[in-house]
């Protein structure tokens, strides 16, 4: 079941959903605008043949970047970066998110996530994004501007295994590199 704006509102007012900061003008009819963050994660493509997911130095493949705030960010055709939310987003063990990017950037060219569209169970820190320039032209995109909708779900019962306890990403605060070396690891998986 997805909840609606005034689920939403009560949900934060009783500190179940939890979002900082909080701006109610912010809540649409079924989630909440978040606004995008001023830290980016860009690829470099200068020093590796390819990016090899078993390797733990996959996060050597990118750098951090801040954006000034009020200052654009331009974002290239055929550009993939990781973005992250201003705002801090933590979730109860019995709902559940889903990021949905805005028509109005969509219009653009610009994909605000690739892959990862959902954000599990006890979920706690930034949201990092997986932003693409699908356009034929750069689009300038500024921290502090809304970017995606947060879309909420009630689980059936709450989960058993909650993010906070098996997730990798816990606490998150910038765009994180990749920690798919982890499952390499752990399951022994031969690459």
């Amino acid at each position: 079941m997805i909840l609606s704006d005034k689920d939403v509102l009560a949900a934060v007012k009783e500190g179940k959903i939890k979002i900082k900061p909080f701006e109610e003008e912010n809540v649409m009819p079924i989630g909440v605008d978040l606004r995008l963050g001023n830290e980016f994660r860009i690829f470099k493509m200068d020093h590796k043949s390819h990016i090899d997911p078993s390797n733990p130095q996959v996060g050597d493949t990118t750098y951090l970047v801040k954006a000034e705030d009020g200052k654009p960010f331009m974002v290239h055709p055929g550009d993939f970066i990781l973005g992250v939310t201003r705002e801090f987003v933590e979730l109860p063990d019995d709902i559940a998110g889903r990021i949905d990017g805005r028509s109005s950037l969509g219009r653009l060219g610009i994909i605000v996530h690739s892959t990862a569209g959902h954000v599990d169970p006890g979920f706690a820190g930034k949201l990092t994004l997986e932003i693409s320039n699908i356009g034929k032209l750069p689009v300038a995109l500024y921290p502090g501007m809304k970017f995606c909708s947060l879309i909420f779900e009630k689980t059936s019962t709450p989960v058993e295994h909650s993010y906070k306890k098996v997730g990798k990403y816990v606490g998150a605060t910038e765009p994180g590199v990749s920690k798919i070396s982890e499952e390499f690891k752990a399951k022994k998986i031969k690459s």
